[in-house]
């Protein structure tokens, strides 16, 4: 019993010591991230369940997405435009927990697809307007640190938090009450607002004291960013594809595999996010180590392998298997991508113009969250299962790979 003891004050001393590690602005904004993705994990990985068992087919949850994903284009040029002009990160990060206040009221009603449009198009001015903030904020945080490594912890709190949402989500699904994850998400916002009072987000270090300067010609800078944000376009289809397309893929069942119920449907997407969270910080450390194009680089292979093992878990009778493993390997390609991308982008950002950078980086999301779950709603009601849809992204990724010369070239450790 003392050993046991010791070893459990062993372990929580070397816990503080490992969070000590980094200045407190980078810890309050992990905390920060970390309480607004516990709202968000529930609500973007179980909306497709929620209104499924309301009777919208697949073609009008993922329209409901699509239009999510096209607000939050406007939102990220309005978040880049504001950080350009000297404004504190956190200004576009409160303007995003108003808009998410307000579609997750909007939702938690909704019977009717105009209401269900309306708060989609509610959380994606939220989303677009919250990520160009936070994740500009990491570099002046993180100092005397490397951006690298701030970009690794922050993508760990953001895994933790979304995480803790879906298995909250899960939780609710189990006791028939999935509507309650907008709930848990006004909850969040309300939390979000009360940090960021306590403590203020920073101005942009890349743009603070730039932010009168004229913006250089486009193809100055364009040219050197265009193959990572065509690369991040098809990279960042993962978490919409697992947030939309893959619970509407394990309810209806593949060709040979089984439909599976809500409850299950629940607890693989939440196994992945907690992979995601136990590898993320590991993952993104070693990476950051290293040239951006290596963690790219095996994203993209791990995210072919995972949406291969998908399409043939669709042919085989006990195919959940496969997806359990897809899933995993799914997290590893997440954990490399996440972090690595967004300091590629930094290292590739004209100075004086890191928010419009960032909001184009961040668009690559929003195009992605609204092509994928269209595409993906037509081919699963087109086909009833999701055997092509994993086919053509597998192919996708390999093709991404050919991306990889193009953006060593131009990115460089500053």
């Amino acid at each position: 019993m003392v050993e046991s003891g010791l070893a459990k004050a062993q372990r929580l001393l070397r816990g503080r010591l490992w969070w000590n590690q980094f200045p407190a602005p980078l810890q309050e904004l992990a905390i920060v991230r970390f309480a607004a993705n516990i709202g968000a994990g529930g609500v973007l990985y179980l909306t497709p369940m929620v209104f499924h068992q309301a009777g919208f087919t697949a073609t009008q949850i993922g329209t409901g997405l699509a239009g999510a994903a096209l607000s939050g284009t406007v939102g990220r040029f309005i978040s880049g435009w504001l950080l350009d002009r000297g404004m504190s990160c956190g200004v576009p990060v409160l303007l995003a927990a108003l808009c998410g206040f307000l579609g997750d009221s909007l939702l938690l009603g909704a019977q009717t697809m105009p209401f269900f449009a309306a708060g989609e198009l509610l959380l994606g001015m939220a989303g677009g307007l919250y990520w160009p903030g936070v994740e500009l904020a990491v570099p002046p945080c993180a100092l005397p640190l490397p951006s690298a490594r701030g970009y690794a912890l922050v993508r760990s709190a953001d895994a933790a938090g979304v995480a803790a949402g879906t298995l909250c989500g899960t939780l609710m699904t189990h006791f028939d009450w999935m509507k309650g994850v907008y709930l848990l998400d006004m909850a969040a916002v309300l939390v979000l607002v009360v940090l960021l009072q306590r403590w203020p987000l920073p101005k942009a270090a890349n743009t603070a004291s730039h932010g009168a300067q004229a913006m250089p010609a486009i193809s100055a800078w364009l040219q050197a960013l265009m193959p990572m944000l065509l690369l991040s376009v098809i990279a960042t289809a993962i978490p919409p594809l697992l947030q939309s397309a893959l619970p509407l893929d394990l309810l209806r069942g593949g060709l040979e595999r089984g439909a599976q119920s809500d409850t299950i449907s629940a607890l693989l997407i939440g196994s992945e996010l907690g992979v995601l969270v136990l590898i993320q910080w590991p993952i993104g450390q070693a990476l950051a180590k290293r040239r951006v194009t290596v963690g790219l680089g095996a994203s993209l292979i791990c995210f072919a392998a995972g949406t291969m093992l998908l399409a043939l878990s669709s042919l085989i009778d006990h195919g959940l298997v496969l997806v359990g493993v897809a899933l995993v390997v799914l997290a590893a390609g997440q954990a490399a991508f996440l972090p690595t991308s967004t300091e590629a982008v930094v290292e590739l950002s004209p100075p004086g113009h890191g928010g419009m950078a960032m909001a184009l980086f961040s668009q690559c999301f929003a195009l992605s969250s609204f092509g994928a779950p269209l595409l993906a709603g037509v081919l699963l009601d087109a086909h009833g299962h999701g055997l092509v849809l994993w086919l053509l992204m597998c192919s996708l990724f390999v093709l991404g790979l050919g991306l990889l010369p193009s953006i060593r070239a131009h990115a460089c450790r500053r």
